[in-house]
């Protein structure tokens, strides 16, 4: 039974999730939220924990009912189950997170539209069954999620010195003249990251433009 869980596409569903076809690195989809919620890594865990969450989630439901749904309103169907799963992590945050979910402000209802959930939900789990779509929706989720907790890290110890709130940075740096860098608390900082990260990555995979 676990071999079959398990078997060797299974684990290639996984592997390309979260390398060989990364939604970020490889595909450019969901980069809004990797630049605008990494200044600080608690924020870019608990958007990370979200999208996996709906990712994997709307992928199961989908799959269970794709023989049910009309093609004509496949879309409307599917903005349902993820707007459905987006609210309660909403209301969550909410009610146990509040400062995160300020922080997050309008991104937690933007997953509603983020291109990596709807892009498996058409790409795979209509026409895939629920394990394998469980298994695509967490590997792209968790594929999605290193980008950003990567990102996050750096930018809160060079932008602000801290790491999940506490100094990292010790003060005699600062007592040095060490001052923290601007640019990774801006856009631009979090887009230079990206890139550089996918450079590397697609220079490790070997990927090359065609």
């Amino acid at each position: 039974m676990s071999e079959a869980l398990l078997s060797t596409k299974n684990k290639k569903i996984i592997k390309d999730g979260v390398w060989d076809t990364n939604p970020i690195t490889f595909q450019i989809l969901g980069i809004c939220s990797a630049l605008a919620v990494t200044t600080q890594l608690k924020a870019a865990i608990v958007m990370s924990l979200g999208l996996t969450f709906v990712t994997a989630g709307s992928n199961v439901v989908i799959s269970l009912i794709r023989n049910f749904i009309p093609p004509q309103i496949r879309i409307i169907v599917q903005l349902t189950v993820v707007s459905a799963l987006v609210i309660s992590i909403d209301q969550l945050l909410r009610a146990y997170m509040f400062d995160v979910s300020k922080q997050l402000s309008v991104f937690v209802g933007l997953i509603i539209t983020n291109c990596i959930v709807m892009g498996r939900l058409e790409a795979f789990a209509m026409g895939n069954p629920p394990w394998k779509s469980f298994l695509d929706g967490l590997a792209n989720g968790a594929g999605y999620s290193a980008i950003l907790i990567l990102i996050g890290i750096v930018r809160e110890i060079f932008g602000s010195g801290t790491l999940l709130g506490h100094h990292v940075i010790p003060a005699s740096f600062y007592a040095a003249g060490y001052v923290n860098n601007g640019m990774m608390v801006l856009a631009p900082g979090a887009f230079f990251l990206l890139g550089t990260i996918v450079w590397i990555q697609r220079s490790i995979s070997g990927y090359k433009e065609s």
